[in-house]
């Protein structure tokens, strides 16, 4: 079953592509992208379900489906899932006309790049598939063709690839380390890394480190490296911007944390975690110095991507059980949120013709239940209960209450605080602070389409359910991927009172889960 689920995952949207070329119609393209993005959804499930602790090499061991993989592939499938369906509806409120096929043409392939890059088992191909995640995407944020959009267009792909092309020398780095003891060429897959780092020059890995994670932590959108997040998530369409955030940057964040694997079976602890700790740290407070006052609608989404992407990275930095079960928790709790606060973005740009929230007045009034839905992401990307956001940044904390990311704890408690303030304070001003509009406003509003809503339903429901019941399943997978960035005990007895630690909160937080 496993097997069939990677050649779904693969296959369906290259299928999906090379009809759409051969028959380009937009209904045509538009129904064969949703097909495909809801059977990739149910492959995804069924991965999860049916991966084992150690992992699976498929094609002589160049690609790994590993509980890690798999959980980010499952991630990035309910947010291809979403957005094509809000895609239906959205893309058409754009006029695009004869361009559709062309952009569910990119948008599959999109997809397909993000379900890869886990799957990859050699670092050199996962680079690969990293920037042709890189390479499509560009084009689909620049789809709407106005100049701010190709402007930012442009400048994702510059920078991006000037962060990738870092990652790419720590990878030749991570190489030649493992030459000195397997010999000038050698079969480099992620386990054999882990088995050789005991034995690697610690200069040369902590050097390799750094260079993939400041390469990669562009891609993923840590600051100082986010600078073309806001303007690559603002400028594209919805369900792209929805993607970019909830799908390829846990797809990028799948790199940092199996080199940060390779690093701990060589023993090397602290320097690593610290360093995640450090730009985790730095993310939440430039996103909490933006969001407090920006004024554009969808930019604001965007830098609580670098908020919460920081988020993650402090959960792996801090480690132990309770880390890694929050950071891989908030991965899924971001996709669904984050998914749902950009089709609402677009609906409101759409409806009231603007990016500025200071021109989007009365909403609830306007459009009561995409307003309702919008409002209830927006309490719920904040952190606040009863949310899955909540759980998963509540169990990061303890992990850093408990270990040795205290002082970052405290810092992201009172970053959070005021990140919730600032952020419904725009709510507020966008639905109930009245404002100067034309007379002429109200009859050019666009309601949007049950396309459009349903959704933001389908994203909504379960993060709801996520905040309230915690499967102990998904426990049971974060527990492996724990013990594999973790690395065997021999290796690690200085990390034994941390996650010792952990492990005791661990137990306290599946209470919640069924018995």
């Amino acid at each position: 079953m496993n097997g069939i689920a990677v050649s779904f995952l693969i296959g369906l949207p290259a299928l999906a592509i090379l009809i759409m070329l051969v028959i380009p119609r937009p209904v045509l393209a538009e129904r064969l992208n949703l097909a495909a993005s809801g059977l990739c959804f149910c492959a995804a499930l069924v991965m999860v379900a049916t991966t084992p602790a150690i992992g699976i090499g498929y094609l002589g061991r160049y690609l790994i489906v590993d509980p890690l993989g798999a959980w980010v592939i499952l991630c990035a499938a309910i947010v291809y899932f979403l957005s094509s369906i809000f895609s239906c509806g959205y893309m058409r409120m754009l006029d695009a006309g004869g361009r559709l096929p062309r952009f569910y043409q990119l948008f599959a392939l999109f997809a397909l790049t993000i379900f890869a890059a886990p799957l990859m088992n050699n670092p050199g191909l996962y680079w690969i598939a990293i920037e042709m995640t890189t390479v499509v995407s560009t084009f689909l944020v620049a789809f709407e063709q106005a100049p701010e959009a190709i402007e930012a267009g442009w400048k994702y792909i510059i920078i991006v690839s000037a962060g990738i092309t870092l990652a790419l020398l720590g990878t030749v780095l991570f190489y030649w380390g493992g030459t000195f003891i397997l010999g000038p060429t050698y079969d480099m897959t992620w386990r054999v890394l882990r088995h050789a780092a005991p034995r690697m020059s610690h200069s040369l890995l902590v050097l390799g480190f750094l260079l993939v994670l400041v390469g990669y932590g562009t891609k993923v959108g840590l600051a100082p490296m986010h600078t073309w997040l806001p303007d690559a998530h603002s400028e594209g369409p919805a369900p792209v911007s929805a993607m970019l955030s909830g799908a390829l940057l846990n797809a990028a964040m799948v790199g940092i944390v199996r080199y940060l694997a390779v690093l701990h079976s060589a023993n090397l602890f602290d320097l690593p975690d610290q360093l995640l700790i450090i730009f985790g740290t730095v993310s939440l407070l430039v996103a909490a110095l933006f969001i407090v006052r920006q004024r554009g609608v969808k930019r604001l989404m965007a830098y609580s991507s670098v908020e919460h992407m920081g988020i993650v990275a402090l959960g792996f930095g801090f480690g132990g059980p309770f880390g890694v079960a929050g950071a891989m928790y908030h991965m899924l709790n971001h996709s669904l949120n984050k998914s749902l606060m950009f089709f609402g973005a677009g609906n409101a740009m759409r409806s009231f013709g603007t990016k500025s929230m200071m021109r989007i007045r009365d909403y609830a009034e306007h459009f009561p239940v995409g307003a309702a839905l919008w409002l209830a992401g927006a309490v719920a990307i904040t952190g606040a209960p009863p949310f899955g956001l909540f759980a998963s940044e509540l169990a990061i904390l303890r992990a850093g209450f408990s270990g040795v990311g205290l002082w970052a704890a405290v810092v992201m408690l009172i970053l959070l605080i005021v990140i919730f303030i600032g952020f419904l304070n725009h709510f507020r001003i966008m639905y109930y602070e009245p404002g100067k509009k034309p007379k002429q406003q109200t009859a050019k509003l666009t309601a949007p389409s049950r396309w459009n809503i349903a959704p933001m339903w389908l994203a909504l429901v379960p993060l709801l359910v996520f905040g309230l019941w915690w499967p102990r399943a998904m426990w049971q997978d974060f527990q492996t991927v724990e013990r594999t960035i973790q690395g065997p005990a021999a290796l690690h007895a200085a990390a034994v009172g941390r996650t010792a630690k952990g492990a005791i909160a661990f137990r306290t937080l599946t209470l919640k889960a069924p018995s």
